[in-house]
C-alpha cells in the first residue's frame, strides 16, 4: 500500500533517511580506482567481459574464473556503459544494493508494523559497522545482502500480511537472483521453516488479515509485551485471527506455491542452461572444469570441508558484537523483550528472529567462516529490533552510555592520530612506508584526527540527553569525512596506479611487460598490453614461462613479487619497481637473469 497524504510526515521523514543513507554511502565514488582484495579482481573480469563479449565465463587475465557467479561482473560492465568510467562503475552496484536493502528493510517494516518502525529498523541497519563498511566497497556481497532481504520482505509479507502470492513470488524471484550472486541467496526461503513451525504451533500467521479498529479514531495502538499490535501504515488496527490449532492449509494453493519454485528457478535457469550448453557444446576441457569447479567445489565441497578461513563454531559471536556495533550492543538489552514477544506469540518477532538464529547456526556449521558471511542475517536483526527500539530510547541511562561512546571514539582517534604524528613510533612509520607516504605519513594521521573530530563535536552539540544522536551524527560524518580525506591520499598505492605507471616508464616506449605472482590491480592498471602467465599456478611454473618469453626478443621485462625473485634472477641487477598494498615489487631484464636459469637458445641482453 502506498502512503496517502495523511502519511506526508512519514513520507518525507523516509525520504530525508534516504538522502543521508545517499551521501553517507556514496561519499567518495569517483575518487579512487578498485582496491584490493577483491574490486580489482571483478573489475578487471567486468573489463574483459567487455572487451571479448564473453560473458558466460569470466577470465582472470587468461584463466576461467570459478570462485564466484558472473552476476557483480554483469552489473559492473552494464554501469560502466552508462557512467562511461570504471571509477564509477565499479562502486554503482554496491552502492545502489545498499540504498535497495534500506529501502526494503523500510519497506518491511512499515507493512508488518507503522512507518516508524520501518524507519527504526532502516536506521539501525545504516548504523551497523559491517553494513557501511561493505557497501562501501565493489563486492559481491551488497548485491547478495540485497536479494536476500528482497526474499525475506517478499516471504514475511506473504505470510504475515496475505495471502499475498505477487509478494511471495517476488521474494522467491529475488532469492534466485541471489544464487547467481553468490550461491547461498537460497537462504531466504529458510524464512518458510518458522512459518511452517508457527502455523503448526496455532499461531496466527499466515491468512492473517488487519483492519482498521472500529471508533479506534486517532488514538494510539494498543501495546502488548512493549510492542505496538498489527498496523498498516500508521493506523490503529486489530487483528483477525483466521487459523487455530491444526487447522489444515486453505486448499488450491498448490500450483501458486509451485508458481514460487518457479520464480525461484527462473533466473538460475536463465544463468545455468545457457552456461551449461556453451560449455558441454565447445567440449573445451577449461569449460568443462569451469563447470565442474562452479557447481561443485566452491558450493557443496567448500561448505562441507572448507580448504581456507577455518575458525570454531561460536566465532560469529565475536563477529556479531564486533562488526555491528554499535547496534549489537542493543542484543542484550532485547532478550527479555523478544522471549515476552514469542510468549505473546507474536509471528512478526518469531520470523525474522528465527530466521537470523537459522543463518547463524548454518554458517556456523562449516569449518571455513569469513565474517561477511554473516552480513545477510543483519536487516532482519535489525528487523526484530526495531519495534522496541523507541521504548530504548526513552531509558536516560542508554543516552548517556551512548554519549560516552561518542566522546571515547573521538578521543581515541585524537589520540591515535596526535601520537602518530608527535612520536613518530614505529608502528605509524611502518604503516605511512607500507603506502609510500612521504613525511613520515603526516597526512594520513590528520585524516584520523579529521574522522574523530565529529564524535566530539556532535557530542558538545547534544550533550548527554541526546546520547544516541550524537554517537549516531558522529558515525555518519566520520563515513563521509573518511573517504573524502584518505581516498585522493592513497589511491595511487592502493590501486597499483603509481606502481604501473613507473613500470610503463621504465621499459621504454618499445618495451613490452610480463607479469609474473601478480594481483589483479597490476592487470587492470596496466598502460599498455602486457603478458601474463597464469594467476593460479605456482610461481615457478610462470616464471620458467615468463624468462623463455623474455629471451625470445630483447626489450623484455618482468615485474614480480618479491616472493617470486628465487635464485635465477641477480638482485644486484634488477631494479626495485616500489610498493603497493604492502608489496614489494621488482622488475628484472634479461642481463638479471642468472645463466643457470637462462632457457635454452636464449642470451642475455647486453
Amino acid at each position: 500500500m502506498m502512503l496517502g497524504k495523511a502519511d506526508a510526515p512519514a513520507r518525507r521523514a523516509f525520504g530525508w533517511f534516504m538522502l543521508l543513507a545517499l551521501v553517507v554511502l556514496a561519499a567518495g565514488i569517483g575518487l579512487r580506482d578498485p582496491w584490493p582484495p577483491d574490486e580489482p579482481r571483478f573489475a578487471l573480469m567486468a573489463r574483459q567481459m567487455l572487451e571479448s563479449g564473453q560473458w558466460l565465463f569470466p577470465h582472470r587475465g587468461q584463466e576461467l574464473y570459478s570462485d564466484k557467479p558472473p552476476l557483480l561482473m554483469w552489473c559492473e560492465a552494464a554501469l560502466f556503459g552508462l557512467s562511461g568510467g570504471w571509477r564509477a562503475a565499479f562502486l554503482l552496484p554496491s552502492l545502489l544494493a545498499g540504498l535497495g536493502t534500506l529501502g526494503v528493510t523500510y519497506w518491511v517494516g512499515r507493512r508488518l508494523w507503522d512507518a516508524r518502525t520501518g524507519l527504526a529498523a532502516a536506521g539501525l541497519l545504516l548504523a551497523s559497522f559491517q553494513f557501511v563498511e561493505v557497501v562501501k566497497h565493489a563486492q559481491i556481497d551488497p548485491l547478495l545482502l540485497f536479494f536476500v532481504t528482497l526474499g525475506n520482505a517478499g516471504l514475511l509479507l506473504h505470510c504475515l500480511r496475505g495471502p499475498d502470492w505477487r509478494a511471495c513470488w517476488l521474494g522467491c524471484f529475488a532469492a534466485g537472483l541471489g544464487v547467481v550472486a553468490k550461491g547461498v541467496g537460497v537462504l531466504a526461503l529458510l524464512m518458510l521453516l518458522p512459518y511452517a513451525w508457527a502455523r503448526w504451533r496455532g499461531w496466527a500467521v499466515s491468512g492473517v488479515r488487519d483492519v482498521p479498529a472500529a471508533g479506534s479514531g486517532g488514538q494510539e495502538p494498543a501495546v502488548h509485551g512493549g510492542v505496538a499490535s498489527g498496523m498498516d501504515d500508521g493506523e490503529p488496527v486489530v487483528r483477525d485471527r483466521m487459523l487455530r490449532r491444526g487447522q489444515p492449509p486453505a486448499g488450491g494453493d498448490g500450483w501458486r506455491w509451485a508458481a514460487g519454485a518457479l520464480a525461484f528457478l527462473l533466473p538460475i535457469l536463465a544463468w545455468l542452461l545457457p552456461m551449461l550448453a556453451t560449455a558441454l557444446g565447445s567440449g573445451s576441457p577449461e569449460r568443462l572444469a569451469y563447470v565442474q569447479d562452479l557447481l561443485f567445489r566452491q558450493t557443496a565441497q567448500r561448505y562441507a570441508d572448507s580448504w581456507q578461513h577455518v575458525e570454531p563454531p561460536w566465532y560469529f559471536l565475536g563477529v556479531m558484537l564486533a562488526d555491528w556495533l554499535p547496534v549489537s550492543l542493543l542484543i542484550p538489552l532485547l532478550l527479555p523483550r523478544w522471549r515476552r514477544a514469542l510468549r505473546e506469540r507474536e509471528a512478526r518477532v518469531l520470523l525474522p528472529l528465527a530466521w537470523w538464529l537459522l543463518v547463524l547456526l548454518f554458517f556456523s556449521l562449516t569449518p571455513g567462516k569469513r565474517e561477511i558471511y554473516l552480513l545477510p542475517a543483519l536487516p532482519m536483526a535489525a528487523l526484530a529490533m526495531a519495534p522496541y527500539a523507541e521504548e530504548l530510547l526513552r531509558r536516560r541511562w542508554l543516552q548517556r552510555a551512548a554519549f560516552g561512546l561518542a566522546v571515547l571514539a573521538g578521543a581515541l582517534a585524537l589520540a591515535a592520530g596526535a601520537w602518530a604524528l608527535l612520536g613518530q613510533p614505529h608502528a605509524a612509520r611502518r604503516i605511512a612506508a607500507g603506502y609510500e607516504l612521504a613525511d613520515g605519513g603526516r597526512a594520513l594521521w590528520w585524516c584520523v584526527i579529521a574522522a574523530g573530530t565529529p564524535f566530539l563535536l556532535a557530542a558538545a552539540l547534544c550533550r548527554p540527553r541526546r546520547g544516541v544522536a550524537a554517537l549516531l551524527a558522529g558515525i555518519a560524518a566520520a563515513w563521509v569525512v573518511w573517504p573524502l580525506a584518505t581516498y585522493p591520499l592513497l589511491d595511487a598505492n592502493q590501486s597499483a596506479r603509481a606502481l604501473m605507471a613507473r613500470a610503463d616508464a621504465r621499459i621504454g616506449p618499445d618495451g613490452q611487460l610480463g607479469l609474473v605472482l601478480w594481483r589483479e590491480e597490476l592487470l587492470l592498471q596496466a598502460r599498455r598490453p602486457v603478458a601474463e602467465f597464469g594467476f593460479s599456478r605456482p610461481w615457478e611454473d610462470q616464471l620458467r614461462d615468463a624468462l623463455a618469453w623474455q629471451a625470445q626478443r630483447p626489450g623484455r621485462w618482468i615485474l614480480l613479487d618479491s616472493d617470486a625473485m628465487g635464485d635465477c634472477v641477480d638482485k644486484a641487477r634488477a631494479w626495485k619497481a616500489g610498493v603497493a598494498n604492502r608489496n614489494e615489487w621488482w622488475m628484472f631484464d634479461a642481463a638479471a637473469v642468472r645463466p643457470a636459469c637462462r632457457p635454452p637458445g636464449g642470451a642475455a641482453a647486453p
